[in-house]
């Protein structure tokens, strides 16, 4: 199952996955990056965790991905805080698999209790 798994970052993030036997790959460029994104349907990545850095880099190639059934894009951080763009992707994935945003609320500041 993790041989369908790969993840794109920084190599410091990506020494454990690696030991794990995730895919990792670290691009030293953007353009490396879109590369590794156009290759993951030949490589028969099923799902891939994109870090934020890349994320706007590769924006066209995720458009032509998503149309597929796999591989599955999603982003990361390595922070605690989620960035905009990050909980902004979260929530259109959230309303597409089930119609809504609850899945993604945070506490005290989208609900009431």
């Amino acid at each position: 199952m993790l041989d369908k798994v790969a993840i794109v970052g920084p190599p410091d993030l990506l020494f454990a996955f690696k030991a794990l036997g995730v895919q990792v790959y670290s691009p030293q460029s953007k353009e490396e990056a879109r590369k590794i994104i156009k290759n993951l349907e030949k490589e028969e990545i099923a799902l891939c965790f994109l870090h934020q850095d890349y994320m706007e880099a590769v924006q066209e190639e995720k458009q032509k991905i998503e149309k597929k059934f796999f591989p599955v894009i999603v982003g990361f951080s390595d922070y605690r805080e989620v960035s905009d763009q990050m909980e902004k992707r979260m929530r259109e994935m959230s309303i597409k698999a089930t119609g809504s945003d609850s899945l993604v609320k945070k506490r005290g500041k989208d609900e009431t209790r």
